[in-house]
């Protein structure tokens, strides 16, 4: 009696080596699926594409980086020509204003002198009251004037200049050098450099 069954024990040997090989050839084939998913060009195909984006990214963070740079430029220059403008305009301004005050000064440049003329009430008496309000009204519009940067200015004894005297009368002094300033009419002023009137001289010829 025979005893169990062997299902492959009377197989051929060439039908044995068939199934064999067959066997072998179907677990390569599962994982070429996968290889054919993982191979050195994707790899290097991804790489580029994440280099160029960061290439992209770059290009346009230096587009807006000079873009804020020249933002801030301009903005730099608006604020230095408005300080610029705003400084004009308030020399303007005060200039305009020192004018209007100018011949009340001169007035109280000659009350005082005439305060100071020697006769009835000049210099050899005391000092009326009178003439001392006027001096200390004029000391404080000066004073008013110096503080807005208007400074005062009698070129006594200086060479003449055009550019900061007006010559009202040029003749021969005795002693005096030609082109010197002998006699200040009327005192000068200016603001900053920039003359607001002319000294009124007296030029040695």
């Amino acid at each position: 009696m025979t005893m169990g069954h062997e299902p492959h024990q009377h197989q051929q040997p060439e039908e044995a080596a068939v199934e064999q090989t067959a066997a072998e050839e179907a677990v390569p084939a599962a994982d070429g699926v996968h290889a054919a998913h993982d191979t050195p060009e994707d790899h290097g195909i991804e790489v580029q594409q994440d280099l160029d984006e960061l290439v992209a990214k770059a290009e346009k963070a230096d587009e807006y980086l000079a873009l804020a740079q020249r933002t801030q430029a301009d903005f730099e220059n608006f604020r230095k020509r408005m300080a610029r403008d705003v400084k004009a305009a308030e020399a303007r301004g005060i200039g305009k204003l020192a004018k209007e005050l100018l011949p009340a000064l001169d007035n109280l440049d000659r009350a005082l002198a005439a305060a100071e003329t020697p006769g009835e009430g000049g210099s050899g008496a005391p000092e009326h009251h009178l003439t001392a309000g006027i001096r200390l009204v004029h000391d404080e519009l000066l004073a008013a004037l110096g503080r807005a940067g208007i400074e005062r200015f009698s070129p006594q004894g200086e060479r003449f200049d055009p550019n900061l005297h007006e010559a009202m009368v040029q003749q021969p002094v005795e002693g005096a050098e030609s082109g010197t300033v002998v006699e200040v009419y009327q005192s000068g002023y200016r603001l900053d450099g920039l003359v607001l009137r002319p000294a009124r001289v007296v030029v040695a010829a």
